[in-house]
């Protein structure tokens, strides 16, 4: 592959992901300083300035994972581990517009199972495809485990 190509493939994940996560801001942003405040969280519940930092981390490291398995063997070859990516993808958005759009909380961890479930999917498969690629998807995992359990608890402290 030149490098041309390869680095407007670069590019077009990179808009893709952080496309879909400027969706899923807007959805935020307009919660985030009232509805947000005003309910009850655990204590354990980190700052509000971690966030930006780690999903701009995980956006990029998810940007890279599937450019890795593109760059590697193609759209075609590669239908199912990309294909999986953007599910898990849209899902990651569709959180953010139900939690914090719809203030779902309830439906938001309802939709957060499927999307663990989507991202694991994701990472098995890239990692099948290319190794690095599945190790960059790992702390996404984690994280969205962690924030499965936050959104499990919130929604449990303000039904």
């Amino acid at each position: 592959m030149d490098r041309a190509r390869a680095v407007a493939g670069a590019v077009v994940f990179l808009v893709l992901v952080f496309g879909v996560a400027s969706v899923g801001s807007l959805a935020t942003a307009r919660s985030v300083d009232g509805w947000y405040q005003m309910i009850e969280k655990p204590a354990w519940t980190p700052p509000g300035w971690l966030f930006g930092p780690v999903w701009t981390a995980l956006y990029l490291m998810m940007a890279a994972a599937a450019w890795l398995v593109w760059r590697r063997h193609g759209v075609r070859a590669a239908l199912l581990p990309l294909g999986l990516f953007v599910v898990q993808l849209l899902l990651n958005g569709a959180w953010s517009v139900i939690f914090f759009g719809l203030q779902e909380p309830g439906w938001a961890f309802a939709e957060l199972v499927v999307l663990w479930a989507a991202i694991l999917a994701t990472l098995v498969a890239f990692w099948r495809a290319v190794p690095a690629a599945g190790w960059l998807m790992v702390p996404y995992q984690l994280w969205v485990t962690f924030a499965g359990a936050l959104n499990f608890a919130i929604w449990r402290l303000n039904v």
